[in-house]
């Protein structure tokens, strides 16, 4: 007998994606995760939270996550996409003392 469980999927980036589409107002642009070609759609609110990290923080990662969607030629569609953008802080230096 199978247990049923819900696959959640988390891809962390940081760097702004270079080569996004527009279409209906949605934005679309894909992450290459390790050979797997993840395509993400996002809403426009959504998306301008990684331009808003971009334009704002000299150093910024964005987790985007999701459901495991249709497959495609080179990977799958992240289903469901949602982001969160946090700001990465520089790690202080170690005192030797």
């Amino acid at each position: 007998m199978t247990v049923t469980g819900k696959l959640e999927l988390t891809i962390k980036i940081n760097e702004f994606p270079s080569d996004v589409k527009t279409e209906n107002n949605l934005k679309t642009f894909e992450i290459d995760c390790d050979g797997q070609i993840v395509s993400v759609t996002l809403k426009p609110k959504m998306f301008k939270k990684l331009e808003d990290a971009q334009a704002n923080f000299p150093m910024w990662v964005a987790a985007v996550a999701g459901k495991m969607g249709q497959p495609t030629e080179k990977g799958f569609v992240l289903a469901e996409a949602n982001i969160q953008v946090f700001e990465k802080k520089p790690k202080e230096p170690a005192v030797a003392g």
